[in-house]
């Protein structure tokens, strides 16, 4: 898979940079993340990987399918993708368009998994808790594991705080067993 990370990258560096300069983040950022729903529908997914279907038939049809979700550059962009033979990237370059997106707004998703539903007010003071240490916005989802036990397990970005009691459990094995 990195591979696709790699190719689909200068494309959602591209869509961004447009983005920036036209002050359109939302905008590209709801058409790229339609376009790649609709790539990931198996009966589209099929139609994509067609060889009987020239690149601007794909992408008409593509096009097509999301209708008025897509401005003017969207489609040149899927038009793009379609003569490159990339199409198939589009949700990797959602998804890289979304990190730089959240990167310039300095926001960051977090998920907090925890092994009891906890309730508004601690979900509170721990947004508040990492906006501080991480100097971002916060965008918080919470979920319920219960084999966690006890404790949590905060995912931001590429760091995750580990202090659910299942994972302190694995160190201490880990730690007894070395």
């Amino acid at each position: 898979m990195a591979e696709l990370v790699t190719i689909a990258r200068p494309y959602a560096k591209a869509a961004f940079e447009v983005a920036m300069a036209d002050n359109g983040l939302e905008n590209w950022s709801n058409m790229l993340a339609v376009v790649a729903a609709v790539t990931q529908d198996d009966a589209v997914a099929s139609m994509l990987s067609s060889p009987a279907l020239a690149a601007e038939q794909l992408a008409q049809s593509l096009i097509d399918v999301c209708d008025e979700e897509l401005d003017n550059k969207g489609q040149n962009f899927i038009r793009l993708l379609a003569e490159n033979k990339r199409l198939s990237l589009l949700p990797e370059i959602s998804t890289l368009f979304e990190v730089l997106k959240a990167e310039q707004e300095k926001s960051v998703d977090v998920e907090i998994t925890t092994a009891f539903e906890i309730s508004s007010d601690v979900s509170k003071q721990l947004a508040q808790a990492l906006k501080t240490r991480l100097q971002r916005e916060i965008n918080l989802s919470t979920r319920v594991n219960q084999s966690l036990i006890g404790g949590a397990v905060i995912r931001a970005g590429d760091t995750v705080i580990d202090s659910s009691v299942r994972g302190k459990l694995s160190k201490l094995a880990e730690l007894m067993n070395s």
